[in-house]
């Protein structure tokens, strides 16, 4: 059993066909966030689609600048009708990005706010966005009183991993931490407390060091990305697969209630 907690299934060339692939490769969820609201759709009708699919609404802070003013109008709509679908989990990706330049940061940052506020208020979780700007997002989630989600493709030191672990939330690894030369990623990967981690693919994005280049990353690589965290903590491949598994179902969960009947997810992870 195997859960990945951050697939851009709606960006790849045949999701059917990925899907298919991840449930022949051992996948029993995969959890697609949005990026804007041209994508809201998409999403939706993908986890409506494929029982093991589950979705996220969401503004991506690498689109701030193209995003249209009703935006998060938008997104507040869209998520609240979405509050009874067994298959709308919270409210990704949002975050913060300062590595990309010339964004327009005091925008980015206001929209970071506002989707925390709107997490609160649905009493959903989060999927963070975090890239150089990992201390930024924290202050946000401790000012905003968010306790529940997922920091996705963390790559910061060990001290601001543990602030988010303490925070409540778990931290996502995948194709970035198979590199040879990301060190201090897989030093994460070695000593967080097994209970702080959970796997993802980011796909199409972040591929894996085996990759060729140009071949497309899909959720079915979680399979070899599991296998690889597993030696790199000496654990069995089954003892990290259900343990992280567990531990997406206890950041993404609905509040009050279990994982749909027509999720592989076991109903007793809460």
């Amino acid at each position: 059993m195997l859960v990945d907690s951050h697939c851009h299934l709606d960006f790849l060339a045949d999701p059917a066909r990925s899907v298919e692939r991840a449930l022949d490769a051992g996948l029993s969820a995969i959890v697609v966030p949005a990026v804007c609201p041209e994508h809201f759709g998409r999403v939706t009708a993908l986890a409506r689609a494929h029982p093991s699919v589950y979705y996220l609404l969401g503004l991506h802070p690498c689109y701030v600048d193209c995003l249209k003013d009703n935006a998060l109008e938008i997104l507040k709509s869209a998520a609240w009708t979405a509050q009874d679908d067994p298959k709308f989990l919270g409210i990704g990706e949002i975050g913060l990005d300062f590595f990309v330049p010339n964004l327009n940061r005091d925008r980015m940052q206001d929209l970071y706010i506002a989707q925390l506020k709107l997490a609160r208020d649905l009493n959903r979780p989060v999927v963070l966005h975090v890239r150089s700007a990992v201390d930024q997002v924290s202050a946000g989630l401790r000012r905003i009183g968010i306790h529940r989600g997922i920091a996705h493709a963390f790559n910061g030191s060990l001290v601001q991993a543990g602030r988010l672990i303490d925070q409540g939330l778990c931290l996502g690894f995948g194709g970035a931490s198979t590199f040879s030369r990301a060190t201090r990623l897989q030093s994460l990967v070695k000593t967080l407390p097994l209970q702080g981690l959970v796997l993802e693919t980011d796909s199409p994005d972040i591929a894996p060091a085996w990759l060729a280049k140009g071949e497309q990353n899909e959720p079915h690589q979680l399979a070899r990305i599991a296998r690889f965290v597993a030696s790199s903590r000496g654990l069995e491949f089954a003892e990290l697969a259900c343990a992280t598994s567990q531990n997406a179902a206890r950041v993404l969960g609905p509040p009050g209630g279990l994982w749909s009947s027509s999720s592989a997810l076991p109903s007793n992870t809460h």
